[in-house]
């Protein structure tokens, strides 16, 4: 049994068949002078199916709907019947995206274009407490005095207590006058930042916050150099100088205790620098330490990640591993011995990514005090890394160093750290030589750039030690933002930030609530309209709806008026010529339409233009007896082109006739028929003469009449267009006259080269000429030697080659300018059979 026949449930005529058929009942029209129902009908293709299922909404059948709408799962790249989220992205973008997940998560800040490094050590300062809390408590006087202190406090209280999840540090960058597109150096930054902050609260009333820099960062170390041949210590031995900071070297080391052994390292001092004692009177050998006398509560390691080539004056990244531990025990490395408990936590890494000195990219991996939990901070993106800085991941103590941006932990069952976002530094723990033995956590790390630790709060410090972070006393603080409350010039301000981002975030969603309910009712109008477009029937009323109007209709969100105009001839109808660019619709549709998006104007099948109907019958009718005629002169023309017609009484260009002769058959003049005759015609108005390259073929009149009625009816207007030249034209006199002179000249010239070539035979063929010892002669230029032969030698159409310039000027870019002397040495003679010839060179 074979298959049913659904290829041709709705194959379209070819066009071809529908051009005869209209031309047909057009002639049967003229012939008659009358048009009937059945004409219109088969005009208009109102006989034509409902069609279905045709997919391209063919445009010779206005019964068809297909293609206006995408099939029920089916999606379009733009429009109405995109998807929805790309309908949505006209919205901007939600603001709801960036909302704070919840209150104990951190804020991210965002990149100004290279302003990672601030952003990695602004969150350390902020995400410090006890810093942060005196930050708080500056009071607004001081705020409103110092610009750079006000909007640093108003940056903390956005990180605190915004509902943003990414706060922009514009206004405090800006008040720094910081060139956001250049990368600057994290550590230079810190310093810089730390002591602008100290002057400007050293202009407070309130004792903690004057002095918070210098309690929390500020230690002294003193510079210890001893003799060796008296055993005593210089007067500046007992001088001691604060640092913020330990810049501590990392190359050839493998971690922070080697590196702290080397700063804190003996040094002898002999031979050219030997130390000048005061009590022996001479330069004698000694020895030089640094000792640490007092530390602060937050202690920082400044690693020395670049180094200097001397060779290539430039830095020079070091990027070997350098291990460093979780908990760090500095009490055995004070000077002298203390009571206190000096155990810090590691509180923070800064890291720099890449391997240039001047680029690359900061992130900051640090902890919450309050909770233990690490996060990441890259810029606007903050994760979460559990309680260990690199992830939960890094437990393992055995594990090696990676250089990749993945925790590959080597212990059985460890879970790999969030990764989501920021590289977690390819670092892994390990452990060092100094905790052999010991369950104290080790880590490891290319890029760690800078470390912080916090002085560890036990009971006998508490006692014994008066703790900047235990003066403000917290409610309740669980994590970053619980249990501690802004001051009321702090929390106005985001208070008031907050409310306008919730409004706006609300504002979006109804807008977006709304849009999406739009285009779903918009969709379903669309199904439901076009499902009652068609009309069924030839005797059923109906109206003519532009199809450009009732696509954009179908696809857009929000269509305009109907515009029905483009399918209106000159008489206000609609005419046959416009049955392609138009479609039948009900009454009940189109009045459902009209009704809502007004325009029109309204036009009914009472609207088919007779008047244009009547015209295209004779426009058929004429161009069928224009291309009956059009064919004859065709033939008569090939006859003209193969010299079979001697009859011939008008000039036409050749080549345009050849040209004409190829076009296809039409039905009526283009503008390739104009001109017939302008290749011909001279800028005089005349016939050219055939020495310019005015070929011309003689054409009989009839043919003459043809031609030029074509020409005169695409260009009325142009009154040169088509010059007639009967036969007896004459040539025009002044370009005759003209060809003449030109001829002339070309004789006296090739005249003159003649000479020249007789009187230089063999200078002309660049043979060699001999020389003579008892001759003078003279040096040319080869490449003016070059031109001269070539325009003495040319002949035919060659004759106006270029004349070469005059020589004594070629000559005397020979020499220079100075000393008069040539430039180049002049051409070696060589003996060669007897003669004396010279050898190739720029100069003759």
């Amino acid at each position: 049994m074979s298959p049913p026949a659904t290829r041709g449930k709705n194959k379209r005529n070819r066009q071809g068949d529908n051009v005869n058929i209209t031309s047909e009942i057009l002639r049967k029209i003229h012939a008659s002078g009358r048009v009937t129902d059945g004409d219109v009908n088969q005009l208009y293709m109102i006989w034509k199916p409902v069609c279905q299922g045709c997919r391209v909404n063919t445009k010779d059948n206005p019964n068809c709907f297909c293609g206006l709408i995408p099939p029920p799962s089916g999606s379009r790249k733009s429009g109405l019947w995109q998807k929805m989220p790309d309908i949505l992205q006209a919205l901007g973008s939600d603001p709801v995206k960036d909302l704070r997940n919840t209150d104990e998560t951190p804020a991210g800040l965002t990149n100004l274009g290279a302003t990672c490094y601030a952003n990695s050590v602004l969150q350390c300062l902020y995400m410090n407490a006890s810093f942060r809390e005196i930050v708080f408590s500056v009071e607004p006087d001081l705020l409103n005095e110092q610009p750079v202190l006000n909007q640093f406090a108003r940056l903390f209280a956005q990180l605190h207590a915004s509902k943003m999840a990414v706060i922009d540090p514009a206004p405090f960058i800006m008040t720094l006058e910081l060139d956001n597109a250049v990368q600057q150096d994290g550590h230079e930054f810190l310093t810089l930042l730390l002591s602008l902050l100290e002057r400007c609260l050293n202009n407070s009333k309130i004792s903690k916050v004057k002095t918070v820099v210098q309690d929390l960062f500020r230690g002294s170390v003193s510079q210890v150099t001893t003799c060796s041949n008296c055993g005593r210590d210089s007067d500046a031995s007992s001088k001691t100088e604060d640092f913020y900071e330990l810049e501590l070297n990392v190359k050839g080391l493998k971690s922070l205790d080697e590196s702290l052994d080397q700063y804190l390292s003996v040094e002898q001092l002999h031979g050219e620098n030997q130390y000048n004692c005061e009590l022996c009177k001479s330069t004698v050998d000694a020895t030089h330490r640094i000792r640490l006398r007092t530390l602060p509560d937050v202690l920082n390691f400044q690693l020395k990640r670049y180094e200097f080539l001397p060779k290539t004056t430039t830095r020079k990244k070091i990027t070997s591993a350098f291990g460093f531990p979780g908990e760090l025990d500095m009490g055995l490395r004070l000077s002298e011995p203390s009571q206190l408990e000096w155990i810090y936590d590691l509180s923070a890494v800064l890291i720099h990514k890449g391997t240039a000195v001047n680029s690359g990219h900061y992130i900051a991996h640090i902890k919450d005090e309050n909770t233990g939990q690490w996060w990441v901070f890259d810029d606007e993106h903050v994760s979460n890394l559990g309680h260990r800085p690199f992830g939960e991941g890094s437990s393992s103590s055995t594990a090696k160093v990676v250089h990749n941006d993945t925790v590959l932990p080597s212990c059985a069952g460890a879970t790999p750290a969030d990764t989501s976002r920021s590289s977690v530094d390819a670092v892994l723990p390990q452990s060092l030589e100094s905790n052999v033995g010991s369950h104290k956590e080790s880590f490891s790390s290319i890029d760690a750039y800078r470390l912080m630790y916090n002085l560890k709060r036990t009971r006998k410090n508490d006692d014994k030690r008066n703790h900047i972070a235990n003066i403000i006393q917290l409610e309740g603080h669980k994590g970053l933002h619980n249990g501690f409350h802004l001051p009321p010039h702090l929390s106005e301000d985001i208070k008031d930030v907050n409310a306008v981002y919730l409004a706006v975030c609300e504002e979006y969603k109804l807008k977006k609530e709304r849009e999406v309910h739009h285009v779903a009712e918009r969709r379903q109008e669309v199904r439901s309209i076009l499902s009652e477009a068609p009309v069924r029937s030839l005797e059923e009323p109906f109206y003519w709806v532009s199809t450009a109007w009732l696509r954009q209709w179908a696809d857009n969100v929000i269509p305009g008026a109907i515009d029905n105009k483009p399918i209106q001839c000159s008489h206000g109808e609609v005419p046959v010529s416009k049955v392609g660019s138009m479609k039948r619709l009900s009454v009940k549709t189109w009045g459902i339409l009209f009704s809502k998006y007004d325009g029109g104007p309204a036009l009914s099948n009472s609207n088919c233009c007779m008047t244009c109907l009547i015209d295209s019958a004779q426009s058929v009718v004429s161009a069928d007896s224009y291309r009956d005629q059009r064919t004859l002169m065709r033939d008569l023309a090939n006859d003209v082109i193969t010299k079979k017609c001697s009859d011939g009484t008008y000039f036409v260009s050749k080549t345009w006739l050849q040209q004409w002769v190829r076009r296809k058959n039409i039905d009526a003049p283009s503008e390739a028929d104009a001109g017939p005759t302008a290749s011909i015609r001279c800028r005089h108005g005349q016939l050219r003469p055939k020495q310019t390259g005015a070929k011309r073929l003689l054409v009989p009149e009839k043919l003459w009449l043809f031609l030029y009625k074509d020409a005169v009816a695409v260009k009325p207007d142009d009154p040169l267009g088509c010059t007639t030249f009967p036969s007896d034209s004459e040539l025009c006199p002044e370009c005759s006259d003209e060809l003449s002179e030109v001829a002339c000249f070309e004789d006296s010239i090739r005249e003159m080269k003649l000479k020249h070539r007789q009187n230089h035979e063999r200078l002309a063929t660049g043979k060699s000429i001999p020389l003579s010892l008892n001759c003078t002669y003279y040096l040319m230029p080869s490449s003016w030697l070059t031109k001269w032969r070539n325009y003495t030698s040319a002949s035919g159409k060659n004759t106006s080659s270029v004349e070469p310039e005059v020589l004594d000027p070629v000559i005397d870019a020979l020499k220079c300018e100075q000393h008069s002397r040539l430039l180049e040495r002049p051409p070696y003679l060589m003996n060669k059979r007897g003669m004396l010839i010279q050898k190739s060179s720029s100069m003759l």
